[in-house]
């Protein structure tokens, strides 16, 4: 596992980007435009960390606050 705890929250923020925070993070480490943009930076920072996306749409198998794997 990585010094970052190898974790990554993709989280949309209320102006309708996205935040790459890192697991026990208070504060972003990258701001990306895009979900797949967010998901691809994390894969940038640390190839090896779990990511997991916050859901942004509520299904009939998981709400919003459910995350998912990318």
């Amino acid at each position: 596992m990585s010094k970052d705890n190898g974790q990554f929250y993709i989280e949309r923020r209320d102006g309708g980007d996205y935040a790459v925070r890192r697991g026990g993070a208070d504060r972003a480490s990258a701001v990306e435009s895009t979900q797949q943009q967010a998901i691809d930076r994390a894969r940038q920072m640390d190839p090896g960390a779990a990511i997991h996306v916050e859901r942004v749409r509520d299904t009939n198998v998981g709400g919003r606050d459910k995350w998912r794997k990318p």
